[in-house]
């Protein structure tokens, strides 16, 4: 399997998992334009995408979900309340996601986590093919049990690690638009993130990539710093996704 970013961060997100036979775009809030962009950096076009996964209607995520799937007539996986509320339009090939039941897209095995966040029905997704397995965890405001044992054995994992609680503090952002980043429905701290690579099995984890990194409200230092007293001991490579770039393509191994 391998995985690689468009980007990741408030201004859009896109993580590409591909084992060879079927390749998931998870997320899309870039435009046509800089989307086919993004992709041909990557060495892909729209047509190499075999289906769109939604994890929640914030914009960051959904927006360019709809001109997508329609100039391309591509599948899109949602769960109903990401749908219904959510403006992604009249979609050619709609496929509604119950967020406790496991489904396939071609080779690639999808398990959709339900995560607290204050969007209508969000779910992250944790993607396997051949024995090996892809996590992508962001936007949520906190780790639920669930979330633990769903994340336990990855073997490349995306980590929301958004903000730093003093930079938040101190910056620029709203009172009330504080509360709901920090909040419980929100996203996770740099030690909320750390907090779950110690209640998580790391002994398959090759790959960790930090992830969601607020340009306001954190610093890659500090995000890196946060999960590295995590990894004492630890064998496997971390990489910090950016905004502008995300990262390029990574071989995930057992």
């Amino acid at each position: 399997m391998r995985v690689a970013s468009l980007g990741s961060g408030s201004k859009g997100n896109g993580t590409l998992i591909d084992d060879g036979n079927t390749c998931v775009l998870i997320d899309l809030g870039f435009t046509l334009k800089e989307t086919e962009r993004r992709l041909e950096r990557l060495g892909m076009s729209p047509l190499d995408i075999d289906a769109v996964l939604v994890t929640h209607e914030h914009a960051d995520h959904i927006h360019g979900v709809g001109p997508f799937a329609r100039k391309f007539k591509r599948p899109v996986y949602l769960t109903q309340g990401t749908y219904s509320n959510s403006k992604v339009g009249v979609l050619p090939h709609l496929r509604t996601v119950n967020c406790h039941k496991p489904f396939m897209i071609g080779t690639l095995a999808i398990e959709p986590v339900p995560v607290p966040h204050d969007a209508r029905e969000p779910c992250q997704y944790v993607v396997s093919s051949g024995g090996l397995k892809v996590g992508v965890l962001t936007d949520l405001g906190h780790i639920t049990r669930h979330v633990t044992e769903q994340y336990s054995l990855c073997h490349a994992l995306l980590l929301e690690c958004n903000h730093d609680v003093e930079m938040l503090d101190q910056g620029p952002y709203p009172y009330t638009l504080k509360q709901r980043v920090a909040g419980p429905h929100g996203h996770l701290n740099n030690e909320q993130a750390a907090g779950l690579l110690a209640d998580i099995e790391l002994e398959h984890l090759g790959h960790l990539i930090i992830s969601h990194v607020s340009e306001q409200n954190n610093a890659p230092h500090l995000a890196e710093a946060a999960v590295t007293a995590m990894l004492s001991g630890w064998q496997g490579t971390l990489k910090i996704s950016n905004q502008n770039e995300g990262f390029d393509w990574i071989d995930v191994r057992q």
